[in-house]
C-alpha cells in the first residue's frame, strides 16, 4: 500500500535545525505519510541525524541528490514520491501538528482545488527584517483561489514550505525547474498558467524561521530582477487570456527602475503604450489623474515602494477599473 501523502524535505548542512523539522512531521496527527529526506551534499552532521532518526521510524526514506540546488533535491523527492498528495517541508522550519491533516481534509473536501498552502508564523533569528515581516503579513492576508490568481504577479502567492498539492500537478506540468530564477515561484506561476486552482488555509500551520543563511538572502536567483524576469514570462501568457488589449499595456510607474523592469515585458513581445506617474510634471508620462474611463487600456502597476500597490489598487477601483480585467499589480 502506498502512503496517501509524500512529505519532501531537502536538506543541506542543517545540523542545527534538521531534527526539530523532522520531529514536527513525525508527530503529525495525520499518520499515513512517507517522509523523504533528501540529502543535497551535506558535509556536517545532517546526514547522521537523518540516518539515526530513520532507524526508528519506517516512514522515513533517505535519498541523496548529488547535483547541487534545492530544485534538484525537490525533484529527487518528487521522482521517488509514492503518495497521492505531495507536501513540502524545509529543514529549518517547524510544522504545526495538524498541518497535514487539515490540508489533506481540505483537498479531499474540495475536489476543484489542486494546491493548498497555509498562513505562517514568522520567527526571526537575526535582527528582524521589516521587508520579510511585511511579506509574511501580505501572504497571510489572502486565501481564496480568486485572490491568489490576482496577486500572483506581486510576490510568490503561497509560502513554499506550506505547500500541499495533488500529485497530478507534478505529473502533468513537471516539478521544479532549475535556472537563474526562484524555482519555487516559477513552479507556482507555471501551475497557475495551466489554470490550477490554489487556496490557502487561514491558519498558521508552519513556523517559518528566518536565518541569515536563507536562500532568499544569499542566492542571486532570488533578486528582485530575477523575480521580475519570471513574472514577465508568465505574465505574457496571462495577458493573452485576460488582457482585452493584449499585447498592449500601460505601465504605472515612470522611474528608472520601473522602466528597466518593464523591458522584461518587451522581451516577451508585450507592447508598452506609455507610462503613468503621480507627478504631473513628467513630460513623457501620463499624469495618473488623467487616466481615461475604464475599457480603453490595460494598466500594469510595477511600483515596488512599500504600500504603493494598495494605493494604486484603491485609486483604480475608485475609477471603476476592475482588477484582472482593466489592471493587474506586478510588484
Amino acid at each position: 500500500m502506498h502512503p496517501e501523502v509524500s512529505v519532501i524535505l531537502p536538506y543541506f548542512n542543517a545540523e542545527l535545525t534538521l531534527q526539530q523539522a523532522i520531529d514536527s512531521i513525525l508527530v503529525q496527527t495525520f499518520s499515513d505519510f512517507e517522509l523523504l529526506l533528501v540529502n543535497n551534499n551535506s558535509t556536517d552532521k545532517s546526514t547522521e541525524i537523518a540516518g539515526q532518526t530513520a532507524e526508528n521510524d519506517s516512514r522515513i526514506i533517505l535519498l541523496y541528490e548529488k547535483t547541487p540546488g534545492v530544485a534538484n533535491a525537490m525533484n529527487c523527492g518528487l521522482n521517488n514520491a509514492r503518495g497521492r498528495f505531495i507536501a513540502r517541508m524545509d529543514a529549518d522550519d517547524v510544522a504545526h501538528p495538524e498541518k497535514l491533516q487539515r490540508q489533506y481534509n481540505y483537498l479531499e473536501n474540495n475536489p476543484s482545488i489542486d494546491f493548498v498552502g497555509s498562513e505562517v508564523e514568522y520567527v526571526p533569528h537575526i535582527a528582524e527584517n521589516k521587508g520579510f515581516r511585511r511579506f509574511v503579513n501580505w501572504a497571510n492576508s489572502f486565501h481564496t483561489p480568486e485572490e491568489i490568481a490576482l496577486k500572483q504577479f506581486i510576490e510568490i502567492p503561497v509560502i513554499n514550505p506550506t505547500i500541499f498539492f495533488r500529485r497530478k500537478l507534478f505529473e502533468k506540468y513537471g516539478g521544479c525547474n532549475d535556472g537563474n530564477f526562484p524555482e519555487d515561484y516559477e513552479m507556482q506561476l507555471r501551475y497557475l498558467s495551466h489554470r490550477a486552482k490554489m487556496a490557502k488555509l487561514p491558519e498558521k500551520l508552519l513556523e517559518w524561521h528566518d536565518y541569515s543563511t536563507r536562500l532568499t538572502r544569499t542566492d542571486e536567483r532570488y533578486s528582485t530582477e530575477a523575480f521580475f524576469q519570471t513574472k514577465a514570462f508568465y505574465f505574457k501568457q496571462w495577458s493573452e487570456q485576460h488582457n482585452p488589449f493584449h499585447p498592449n499595456v500601460w505601465i504605472w510607474g515612470a522611474g528608472r527602475k520601473t522602466r528597466q523592469r518593464s523591458a522584461f515585458l518587451q522581451e516577451h513581445e508585450l507592447n508598452i503604450e506609455g507610462f503613468i506617474d503621480i507627478k504631473e510634471t513628467k513630460p513623457d508620462a501620463l499624469f495618473y489623474k488623467d487616466l481615461p474611463q475604464p475599457g480603453q487600456l490595460f494598466v500594469v502597476s510595477m511600483v515596488t515602494n512599500t504600500g504603493a500597490g494598495e494605493k494604486i489598487r484603491e485609486f483604480l477601483k475608485q475609477r471603476s477599473y476592475c482588477e484582472g480585467k482593466d489592471f493587474i499589480l506586478m510588484g
